[in-house]
């Protein structure tokens, strides 16, 4: 009994020490995004599309193995071909990532992170395609992969892979309601001040 009355006054201890070492850090992101569109009609172009992304970005770092935990809050836009002509999404991309960090020197480090994206459409959400109404979605889910490098304590530059766990876009055929998912590459440079 004592024994582990003594490990959990020991890891209580760790527990309150840690938020005191832990950093908050606060930034800027901004970058390009190439999306790649999964449909099984023809209905839209379906070649890469590019468009950017800006907004406030916030980083969580405990001192444990280097892990901590960044969000953004973006402003996201990238454009969809149809035979009407080029429709342009507007959102708002909230990414939340688990970051794991790596430092080789003081100068140079390196990062890994995952996790969630959740979107918001703030634009217009209709758009045609010949006899095709078609419609993006109010909300959207998708998740993160991504690696990067952090230089000077202030400059990060990444590249991520964000992938559609859903439809993004609601398609209105004659025959069928179909819809597709939107794939993203994204390339991104953040100032942490």
């Amino acid at each position: 009994m004592k024994k582990l009355l003594s490990t959990l006054m020991v890891m209580a201890c760790l527990a309150l020490a840690i938020p005191a070492q832990a950093q908050i850090h606060f930034g800027v992101k901004a970058g390009l995004n190439v999306s790649k569109l999964h449909l099984s009609k023809d209905i839209v172009s379906k070649d890469n599309r590019a468009g950017f992304f800006v907004g406030p970005t916030a980083e969580f770092t405990l001192p444990i193995l280097g892990l901590g935990i960044d969000g953004s809050l973006l402003y996201n836009q990238f454009g969809v071909e149809s035979e009407t002509g080029t429709s342009n999404k507007k959102s708002i991309e909230i990414p939340i990532n688990l970051k794991w960090n790596i430092g080789f020197s003081s100068l140079v480090g390196a990062y890994v992170a995952v996790g969630p994206q959740f979107g918001f459409n703030v634009g217009d959400r209709l758009f045609t395609s010949l006899e095709n109404l078609c419609e993006f979605k109010k909300n959207t889910t998708s998740f993160n992969v991504g690696v990067g490098l952090k230089m000077f304590s202030h400059l990060q530059v990444g590249a991520n892979y964000n992938f559609a766990l859903k439809d993004n876009v609601k398609i209105y055929d004659v025959e069928a309601l179909t819809g597709f998912k939107q794939n993203t590459w994204q390339v991104s440079v953040a100032y942490i001040f």
